[in-house]
């Protein structure tokens, strides 16, 4: 029996994708929005997996809201690369299961560990 648990955050930022032939190889922005799945096997005491309020807090202290992603991270910031960067650091604290970064209400990329 396992439980998954979501949880969702906004944030904004511009970005530029280096090397890509077409409008986004220009500097943008979006309100991004990010998408946390963590699998529990068990609950505790109180019927929870893990706290809300802790995933919560986690995920914002990671977002980098208002920022040139370029100047944050050394790869490319895509979608693709965003989520797989923030399950990285995640995963440091809970047993992720995915995380997916919206760029827009119809395009996002979710990145999951084989197993």
């Amino acid at each position: 029996m396992s439980w998954i648990l979501r949880v969702r955050d906004k944030f904004q930022a511009a970005h530029f994708l280096k090397g890509y032939k077409g409008k986004c190889e220009k500097l943008h922005g979006h309100t991004f929005q990010v998408e946390v799945a963590i699998e529990v096997q068990e609950l505790d005491g109180t019927g929870l997996g893990i706290d809300f309020a802790l995933i919560k807090k986690k995920l914002a202290e990671i977002l980098p809201d208002h920022t040139l992603l370029n100047e944050v991270y050394e790869f490319n910031p895509s979608a693709e690369n965003l989520a797989r960067r923030l399950f990285a650091e995640l995963k440091k604290s809970f047993p992720v299961k995915n995380v997916t970064v919206w760029e827009s209400e119809d395009a996002s990329a979710t990145y999951a560990e084989d197993r």
